[in-house]
């Protein structure tokens, strides 16, 4: 009976897309000391901007309609819905008890899009199973009687719940917490949603749904993904150093490997390490944020022998952290994504530009969370965090008494015991020439930096916990392009003035410090970054747990 069921809802495979699919916004891909923060009610105050309530539409059928005592019988016969009590008898009370899947008698489209979707939840990122698969197979294929008709209205509107909060909500917000997301999560009326969807109203669904634009395009590799895992991955070994022009029977293991991989699209039966393997190789290490230079270097190597099931755990974890954010923005807002090491720069769905970041050390991390951009300060002084002060700073001055002359730093007071430190605004502050403060209780901001150099590494984790750009001066024209007085002249005379002076924004700008490892860029290109801070881990032993429960 399975098998039938899943051959019924292939042939619906091409309206799947009317149910469910997600396109709509926030990221291409894409400090100074660290303290665990006191607990705030900052994500409070952001639920009402983060609320995306979808309009519902009453378009549909409303003749045909069942007696309400039906729900809760349906719920004492199948508990395992009980949880989802409240969002159904709501449903149903707006439609006054009509039949939502069904249409001049006979089931819409919508319903086996559906059923396809919960009994291939694997396809989701997800390792659980629909409840009541087999009663949800039977009854798709029961007689059309009042009684059967009712019982999988029901059936499809409870497992539609399910739905919605597992590929689209994903675990709780406890849950992101612990795994160090620190981002107010997104809130969505899915009731009214699924009578958007079955009210079959008539703007276009097939490109939207209420969830972050990266889960769908991310579900569209797991699939590819999890077809990989099922062939053979050979580790690929290199006795010699391959150069372009050699010849040898690797070069045709390679060619195979990236066409696996859809950067290789020439003859992989040729031996020859030609131009289009060049290009191909090219097009893989930018892919995984490696210098793009057509070598086969041990790094790229390296990156060729990740097991493809590392791969699918990357997909599933990064599909779980785009549930957690907000559907669509319609404001200017920037995201730093920590594992590419980029600041991105948006307008609603559009990417504006993107510049490279320095972010924190393993043992001094950026925080994963969500603040407001309010204030640009030029020329900065450079508060000595009591980090650096203890470790760095004072152990220096022991060994060199000048030091803080020769540093152009000095002492403001005293705090416990210890000097309160600053360095004077200058060529050599840590903070370069500009800095732009979005309040929060990690003591990150962004800002300009004198060692240009590390913006030309590949991995750029260097900080203490702040984020280092490269197009300061970029980002500053951006965030006051609304105030004419501020040519780019003027923002490049504030900046070299030795003079520390602070601009409040008119509008405060968001700012979401997040961290995806794997995200598909505006290109359409699945790209790939290491765990520098190792929470992809944390999250995969979390989603393990969680699906076993």
């Amino acid at each position: 009976m399975r098998k039938n069921i899943k051959k019924m809802v292939q042939k619906s495979d091409n309206s799947l897309r009317a149910v469910t699919f997600f396109l709509l916004v926030l990221l291409s891909s894409s400090a100074c000391s660290q303290q665990h923060p006191a607990k705030t009610n900052k994500a409070d105050t952001l639920d009402q901007k983060w609320d995306q309530t979808i309009p519902g539409s009453f378009s549909g059928q409303t003749q045909a309609t069942f007696d309400s005592t039906r729900v809760n019988r349906f719920l004492r016969i199948y508990p395992a819905f009980k949880p989802y009590t409240q969002a159904i008898q709501i449903f149903y009370r707006h439609r006054h008890y009509a039949y939502a899947w069904f249409e001049h008698g006979r089931l819409i489209e919508q319903a086996s899009n559906l059923v396809n979707r919960m009994l291939n939840l694997k396809l989701e990122g997800l390792n659980k199973h629909a409840p009541y698969e087999r009663q949800l197979d039977s009854l798709m294929f029961a007689g059309n009687t009042l009684e059967t008709t009712t019982e999988l209205e029901l059936m499809l509107t409870a497992q539609y719940f399910v739905f919605a909060k597992l590929a689209w909500t994903g675990q709780d917000e406890a849950f992101s917490r612990a795994a160090d997301w620190n981002l107010p999560r997104k809130k969505i009326n899915y009731e009214q949603y699924l009578d958007t969807l079955t009210g079959r109203p008539a703007t276009d669904l097939s490109n939207s749904g209420p969830v972050y634009r990266q889960y769908e395009l991310l579900r569209q590799y797991l699939a590819k993904y999890q077809l990989l895992a099922t062939q053979n991955w050979p580790i690929i070994r290199l006795s010699a150093n391959l150069q372009p022009g050699a010849r040898s029977y690797l070069v045709h293991e390679i060619k195979i490997r990236l066409w696996q991989l859809e950067d290789f699209y020439g003859d992989t039966t040729s031996l020859l390490y030609d131009a289009s393997l060049k290009k191909a190789i090219a097009r893989f290490q930018e892919r995984h944020g490696l210098s793009a230079d057509g070598l086969l270097n041990k790094a790229t190597l390296t990156e060729l022998n990740i097991p493809i099931k590392q791969r699918v755990d990357q997909l599933i974890v990064n599909m779980e952290r785009s549930r957690w954010l907000p559907v669509k923005l319609e404001t200017d807002y920037l995201a730093v994504n920590i594992p590419e090491f980029k600041l991105h720069v948006y307008h609603g769905d559009s990417l504006l530009w993107s510049c490279n970041a320095v972010v924190g050390k393993t043992m001094n991390r950026t925080t994963v969370f969500y603040g407001e951009l309010k204030q640009i300060v030029f020329c900065p002084y450079w508060n000595v965090p009591p980090g650096i002060l203890r470790n760095e700073v004072l152990p220096a001055i022991k060994r060199q008494p000048d030091y803080l002359a020769t540093h152009h730093m000095e002492v403001t007071g005293y705090n416990d015991g210890l000097p309160q430190i600053r360095q004077k605004p200058g060529p050599d502050n840590p903070l370069g020439l500009i800095k732009f403060l979005f309040p929060n209780s990690y003591n990150i901001y962004l800002h300009d930096t004198p060692s240009k150099s590390l913006f030309n590494e590949n991995q750029r984790a260097f900080s203490h916990g702040c984020i280092r750009i490269s197009e300061p001066a970029r980002l500053a024209a951006f965030l006051l392009k609304d105030r004419p007085d501020w040519s780019s002249d003027k923002i490049n005379n504030y900046m070299h003035a030795g003079i520390e002076r602070s601009i409040n924004l008119r509008k405060a700008t968001p700012v979401f410090i997040v961290y995806f490892t794997a995200f598909v860029d505006r290109s359409g290109r699945l790209n790939f970054r290491k765990d520098i801070y190792k929470l992809d881990t944390l999250l995969l032993q979390a989603l393990l747990i969680a699906g076993r429960e």
